[in-house]
């Protein structure tokens, strides 16, 4: 990938796992997986079914497909918590997610359909995130494509950088658009 296209498809950069974390870590990162919402709320406003259609960079996915695939992901994400916390390291399914942001419902559905459910959603999230015990921080999932079990500190670090890792990319195309 090229440089121009690195910094496209990643604007924030790519997702690095923290060595460790600690309270005020977590409490960013529950911040702003609640923010979550508010952003796309913010990154959509005021545009047109052709602006919606509009890939965020040469190949990428369209802004309508980038924030379905935000639920789809996030719906995924909270699954995977509460798996997690209710049962001893469990194994999780991984999901296609190219071939989601292809399904009839993305092309059918209003983004705002999307965006609800982040909303409520996230508040949901939010809530058992809130409530955890220390020791339920050290809770994992088995991640059969990495090999790997994945604590929920790390996996709440990378939620909180996968929204604001969508959002950069539809704000910033906004930006170069001039919308």
């Amino acid at each position: 990938m090229s440089p121009e296209l690195e910094q496209l498809a990643y604007p924030i950069g790519r997702f690095e796992a923290p060595l460790t974390y600690d309270e005020t870590l977590l409490q960013q990162w529950i911040t702003k997986i609640e923010a979550t919402p508010k952003w796309y709320d913010y990154v959509i406003e005021n545009l047109d079914e052709a602006q919606l259609e509009t890939p965020y960079r040469p190949g990428g996915w369209t802004m309508n497909q980038v924030v379905h695939h935000m639920a789809d992901s996030h719906i995924n994400a909270y699954v995977r918590l509460k798996l997690a916390l209710t049962e001893q390291s469990p194994e999780i399914k991984p999901y296609a997610e190219k071939r989601w942001a292809e399904l009839p419902d993305v092309a059918a559905l209003p983004v705002n359909v999307s965006i609800t459910l982040l909303h409520v959603l996230h508040r949901r999230w939010v809530a058992v995130l809130h409530h955890l015990q220390p020791e339920d921080w050290k809770r994992t999932y088995f991640h059969p494509e990495t090999q790997r079990s994945v604590p929920l500190w790390e996996m709440t670090a990378m939620y909180a950088w996968h929204g604001r890792h969508h959002f950069e990319q539809l704000f910033r195309l906004r930006e170069r658009m001039g919308w």
